[in-house]
Formats: structure tokens, sequence, C-alpha cells
């Protein structure tokens, strides 16, 4: 895979990956949180807490983006709310924040077996830090149907033993192929951050950038005709695919400089696709340039954050085996690996016919367009 040093811009003029002018970005801009920023940080939203109680309070998310501005550290919100409009050809579309909190392990506790035996009320504290990150862009936190149920607005990313083979977040033993998020939807988040709150196993995480590929080439061009079809993931059974006859493009907005919307485990491995003979060779193409620029050097510590635009950059990771990891040539038992997720869009507006109709937050959008019945 290759890869690419990335460097830290004039805090001045933030920007995406520091790279010449004809050469496109291969890696994520890596921001080293210093000591100072990241007390500020937890400081700032240690204040939150005790004013709101919780992340999810209506009046915390209103004013979001006021809190943002006045509470985080300059360069840190001068870095995202630059990041929130930069589509250009040197940006790759995610950040990582290294460093940008200490995580409390021993009042986090032992991993739970899965998400579903989360105790939120001990990341509640994480859920402000995550929350101000997406109101600098600045984006509202949301929550989606599509995902758990909805399942508030930070979902807790842990490994599953009976999922872990699966393409889902709670998988662990095969890689998880890189993805924009929900690519089975036309609503899907703008922006994702990924907090990590322990990776002992020492996971690497993937990344994966349309602009690594530079300006509209002859593999990419057919991408943006509507030919290909996304199931919903393996988060839904076989049978929740089926009469999904919607197609649509890989690629969309700008012609020289696009965005992607894209699943390579549901579009090219998963059979229910039933992808045309035509768009089956050119996801096959444009795959094979595609993995060749994927980014795989960035194994996160505990407190790191990962931003991501959604519309421009692909995540996954590699494959583990959940609470074990290697050291001297041996396994060893370790911690199991905990990650924090949020998703953000940029304007409640504009998913207003996809939203619930008593929470502009919660996306109810199923399958392209078509909505959950409320339960």
């Amino acid at each position: 895979m290759k890869n690419q040093t990335a460097t830290l811009p004039h805090p001045d003029t933030p920007s995406g990956l520091s790279v010449p002018e004809d050469q496109p970005p291969l890696a994520p801009l890596i921001v080293d949180v210093t000591a100072r920023e990241s007390a500020a940080i937890q400081h700032m939203s240690e204040r939150l807490l005790k004013e709101f109680s919780s992340y999810e309070h209506p009046d915390f998310i209103a004013e979001l983006h006021l809190y943002a501005s006045q509470l985080l550290p300059e360069r840190i919100a001068r870095i995202l709310s630059h990041f929130g409009t930069d589509f250009s050809a040197s940006q790759y579309g995610a950040i990582v924040f290294r460093g940008l909190i200490s995580v409390d392990q021993d009042a986090l506790g032992p991993t739970p077996p899965s998400w579903k035996e989360m105790d939120y009320s001990k990341v509640n504290l994480y859920g402000f830090i995550c929350s101000l990150l997406h109101g600098a862009v600045p984006s509202k936190p949301v929550q989606y149907y599509a995902q758990r149920k909805g399942g508030g607005l930070l979902h807790a990313v842990i490994p599953d033993e009976q999922m872990s083979y699966s393409q889902t977040g709670s998988g662990s033993r095969s890689d998880l192929f890189v993805h924009t998020e929900d690519a089975f939807l036309f609503n899907q988040a703008d922006f994702l951050s990924f907090l990590y709150l322990r990776n002992e196993e020492r996971v690497a995480s993937t990344l994966y950038s349309i602009r690594s590929h530079g300006t509209t080439n002859d593999i990419m061009q057919p991408l943006f005709r509507p030919l290909y079809k996304c199931p919903k993931d393996a988060n839904y059974d076989t049978t929740a695919a089926q009469g999904e006859e919607i197609a649509t493009a890989i690629l969309y907005g700008n012609e020289q400089l696009p965005f992607i919307r894209f699943d390579a485990a549901e579009q090219l491995y998963n059979e229910d696709a039933h992808q045309s003979p035509e768009a089956m060779e050119y996801l096959r193409q444009f795959w094979q340039s595609a993995r060749e620029l994927i980014y795989n050097d960035y194994i996160p510590s505990s407190g790191d954050l990962v931003f991501v635009n959604n519309h421009l950059c692909a995540h996954g990771r590699n494959a583990f085996l959940a609470g074990m990891r290697e050291e001297n040539g041996q396994l060893v038992a370790c911690p199991r690996r905990m990650m924090l997720r949020m998703m953000s869009k940029t304007s409640l507006i504009q998913i207003r016919a996809v939203t619930h109709p008593d929470d502009p937050y919660l996306v109810m959008e199923e399958h392209y367009g078509s909505l959950f019945k409320e339960k």
C-alpha cells in the first residue's frame, strides 16, 4: 500500500495534506494534539457535562456550533472549519487527531461483549468531545434508524464474537473492506468521527480517498453512470435486500473532482447486489486501481480520533483476534477493542424529507429514498 508522510499546515492557513500541486494526496493529515490542547478539551467538556448532563441535551445540540467556536482550542477549530468546505484536489478527506484526549481506562471498565451491553454513562464525557469537533465543521450530530434503530448520537463499536466474520463494525476476524458509511442511502452522513478508547490488539485502520486518483480518469468516468446497485449492509438479513433494484452512480458532484458513494463488500462481493455484467466490469477495473491506494499505516492508540469526510474518504480496518495481541511472536490476552462513532450532517433542512416528523436529528431513510415505517 502506498504511503505519504502528512505534514501539519501553518496554523494561520489550515489545509489538507501538504503535497505538491501535481501529486494527489495519499495519506490523511496527521495532527499531533498538544498536551495543553488536550487538557483544554477535557476541561471544557467536563464543564459542559456539569451544565447539560448529556451530550444529547437539545439546548446543547441546538447551539453546538457556538460552543465549538468558543471552547475548542483555536488551532483545532480552524483546522476543522476549513476541512468542512475543502473539496480540493489536495484534500485527502480525513484527519487523524493523535493524542486528542486521555482515556481513564479504570473508569471505563471491561469492554462489554457487544455494543448492546454498553453503559453509555461511562462515555458521556467523550460524547461532548466528539460533538464539539462536529460542531466546528460546522455540522449537527444525527442518528440513523438504519443504524441500530437510531441508537442515539454516539455508537460504541465493539467486536462481537457472534458477528466476528461479518462486514460490520462488530466484526473482527476478516478485513473490513473500505466503504463510505451507509452507501445504500442517498442521505448518508456528511462527516464521521471515530474516537478510539482502546486498541490494545494494535489493529490498523484503513482509509481510502477518491482524491488519491487525482482528477477523473478513464477508469473513473463510467462510475458517474447510474448503473450500480448496493444492498443494505450485513447488519440486515439476506431477505432485506430482495426487491431493491435501484441503481445509482458511484461518483457524483463535480466531474473533475468528484465525491464517492462506495462499499466494496456490498457492491463487489455480495451476490445479492445482482450487478449487471457491464456494471461489474467497471467496478472491478476501478477496485483494481483503488485498492493500491488504500492507506493502512496508521495504528490508532487510546485517545486518538479520526475525522472523515464521508463524501471523499472511505474507511475500514484490518482483521484481528479480539482480546489478543502479539508480543515477541506470542499471542497474549489484552482488553478488547472499543471505539466510539458519531455521524453528522451539515444541513438539517436538506434532509428534512427523510427525518422523523418529531425529530429532525433522526434519519428514517431505509434504502435509496425509501423510508422505514414508524414503529
